[in-house]
């Protein structure tokens, strides 16, 4: 018998996923069902379908957190920055809790992917966790001591769109990036930009998969692909530790299955970190793709079952 009851959302271009949480933890329902492809009033009512499914099979009205792309503008409450536009502009907090009659809490999908780790994942027990999406787009989030980092205009952790660290003379100005600008780390450090770098220097349309599986069966042209990549992604994240210097960055998304960056990139980052000796780990998720959808979750803390 189920007393109490987590909801997360992971409300994606092309899937929402739900899952519930016993107050420990345990999965005990997961559901997922295609986006509404650009349709926000078909997008809120699934969600809600979804939420009143799962405390029907449960038996239980469960809290409810949504991890989304983007971020709640502060100043007007409305959604900004997603790669799902049609979500841009819109209420969606107050929204959905019109829907369910009562409060949801909602935080950016990357925001969630480090909160889950956090909790009990790869970055437990840390009071500093960077949590790193290197996928279709690079994207990131921070949790300190036990909460994410929203910031004073809700892009904490848009790691994506600061230039890449130190570029050398040939990384000027950089490749074009979709916010506008040229040289973002996003534009260096997705699975699209790896696949775009090889092709600059070698032909051939490989994707970030590819090109990982044949550097590790021995093939120079993938290899010093990868290398580049991984020196990289050291300059990158060097950056990170210098202003935040957190005890643990966990990596996320499809790039973060390439197991040789966990070993490599802590040594390249020694040279750019300003400190004598760097203890912070990079590792790789332990709740993998489910992270973002239990950080969604864990937006209510036990305190807030003595609310509901």
């Amino acid at each position: 018998m189920i007393s109490r009851m987590r909801i997360g959302i992971d409300l994606g271009g092309t899937k929402i996923e739900l899952i519930a949480l016993e107050d420990a933890g345990a999965e005990c329902l997961r559901l997922r069902r295609p986006t509404p492809a650009g349709d926000y009033a078909a997008t809120l009512a699934l969600m809600g379908d979804m939420v009143a499914q799962a405390e029907r099979e449960t038996g239980v009205q469960a809290t409810v957190g949504i991890g989304t792309p983007g971020a709640i503008a502060e100043n007007s409450g409305r959604m900004q920055n997603c790669n799902s536009t049609c979500l841009n502009g819109k209420l969606l907090q107050q929204d959905m809790e019109a829907m369910l009659c009562r409060e949801v809490r909602l935080a950016n999908d990357a925001n969630c992917f480090a909160l889950s780790e956090a909790v009990d994942g790869a970055g437990k027990e840390a009071e500093i966790v960077f949590g790193v999406i290197l996928g279709t787009g690079v994207g990131a989030g921070i949790v300190v001591q036990g909460s994410p980092l929203a910031g004073a205009n809700g892009i904490s952790g848009e790691w994506g769109h600061n230039p890449l660290p130190g570029p050398r003379d040939d990384e000027r100005p950089g490749p074009p990036c979709y916010c506008g600008r040229h040289g973002c780390v996003e534009a260096w450090l997705s699975g699209p930009a790896m696949a775009a770098d090889h092709m600059r220097l070698n032909g051939g349309a490989l994707t970030a998969k590819d090109i990982a599986e044949r550097a590790a069966a021995g093939d120079m042209a993938c290899g010093a692909t990868l290398a580049r990549y991984t020196e990289r992604l050291a300059r990158a994240l060097a950056g990170v530790i210098n202003i935040l210097d957190p005890q643990m960055i966990v990596l996320g998304g499809g790039l973060s299955h390439i197991t040789s960056l966990y070993a490599d990139v802590p040594l390249l980052w020694r040279e750019h970190v300003f400190s004598d000796t760097v203890t912070t780990r990079l590792l790789p998720p332990v709740h993998g793709d489910s992270s973002g959808v239990r950080g969604a979750a864990w937006l209510w803390e036990n305190q807030a079952w003595e609310s509901q």
